[in-house]
């Protein structure tokens, strides 16, 4: 069954990252301005917020799975809805729906994933399902631009949610007779409180910082890609080339890493990288030089994807964790929004949107590393 979650955590990012190369001139083309067109993106990342935090609390209470089918079944519904949108404030609000029923998902699914580890294996095992993510990143831009260019977004989004809704059906067939005793579950989460410490202020922190990132590239990278003249679809392009770099990182034999050496030490590596990379994205203008920055981004994420989930798996038991996922992929979302939102509010240029999210990333990178020993 473990093969099964990671499809699911495959679909869930493979639906987010889909969205990228493809809502921002979607806004636009329905009368959005640069502030809308913004909001539109990070809109799905801020509804999502609340949909991780009730994701966490009810897994919890409830266990993973109902949690999980719930949250496929609302998003494929979701999708189906972006045929609706015939304005900007439409669109706003089928995104609002979108991301509060796609925030159910991920939580409850790397829940039910931890609570199946063996402790010494959860660095291995967050680098695999960083595998799938990283796949979702190949093919989802690719998949968004290239359905897009030769239909709708509508379209686009209903065969997604298609793919997303057969799984949902899947899941109910198959992950029916592998839940947990829940009256054992449920007993265990009254005795267990949800207790902060500075593991999961690391991971937190880490997860906010990360998708404060991919915020920025989401926005920037199609401007920036529009201002050298090159072809638009290249954006997507770019991404899955961030995509290709990160699962070649989970999936060979360094992914043995994650287990060998402290999850700190690796989040400081990949904090480090990815500001490097942003700024060189900030400084390049030819095609190749693109794809070696974003290569070099992919690796800074595949070292820090892992590290915040290893964290924030030693930071926690098995009947809290529910909670510390919620709040974990809710910091995220807080993320995506802030990095679109942030550089759109002051109107950075691409260059300047980069090279400010690289210097946050850098500095972050020296906050955990001056207090390491601590």
């Amino acid at each position: 069954m473990r093969l099964f979650i990671y499809l699911i955590i495959f679909f869930a990012f493979f639906d987010l990252f889909a969205q990228l190369p493809i809502i921002s001139p979607f806004a636009v083309s329905l009368g959005a301005g640069p502030f809308l067109a913004g909001l539109a993106v990070g809109m799905y990342s801020l509804s999502n917020t609340f949909g991780n935090i009730i994701s966490g609390i009810f897994s919890d209470r409830k266990g993973p799975f109902a949690v999980l089918l719930a949250g496929l079944v609302a998003t494929s519904a979701a999708l189906f809805a972006y045929n609706l949108a015939d304005g900007p404030y439409s669109l706003l609000a089928v995104r609002f729906v979108h991301g509060l029923a796609a925030g159910l998902t991920v939580p409850a699914a790397f829940t039910y994933l931890a609570n199946r580890t063996d402790h010494s294996r959860r660095g291995k095992n967050a680098a695999i399902s960083g595998a799938f993510v990283g796949l979702a990143a190949i093919i989802g831009p690719a998949y968004g631009a290239i359905y897009t260019g030769q239909g709708s977004v509508s379209e686009t989004m209903a065969a997604t949610g298609s793919l997303i809704g057969l799984l949902a059906i899947a899941a109910f067939l198959l992950l029916r007779t592998h839940r947990v005793n829940k009256k054992k579950e449920n007993s265990a989460a009254k005795r267990q409180a949800f207790h902060w410490n500075p593991g999961l202020y690391r991971s937190f922190s880490g997860a906010f910082f990360l998708m404060f990132s991919q915020g920025v590239l989401a926005y920037m990278l199609p401007l920036k890609v529009e201002s050298l003249g090159l072809p638009s679809q290249l954006s997507g392009l770019l991404l899955s080339a961030f995509g290709l770099s990160a699962i070649l990182v989970f999936l060979l034999p360094i992914n043995r890493l994650f287990d060998a050496v402290r999850p700190i030490i690796t989040l400081v590596l990949g904090f480090s990288i990815m500001g490097a990379s942003l700024f060189a994205l900030a400084k390049v203008s030819t095609e190749p030089l693109l794809y070696a920055a974003m290569c070099a981004y992919g690796f800074g994420f595949a070292l820090l994807f892992p590290s915040i989930n290893s964290l924030l798996i030693d930071a926690t038991e098995y009947a809290s964790r529910g909670r510390a996922y919620g709040y974990f992929y809710a910091f995220f979302s807080i993320g995506v929004v802030a990095g679109s939102g942030v550089t759109g509010a002051l109107a950075f240029t691409a260059d300047s949107g980069f090279l400010f999210s690289g210097s946050l990333l850098l500095l972050v990178a020296l906050a955990n590393w001056l207090t390491l020993k601590r």
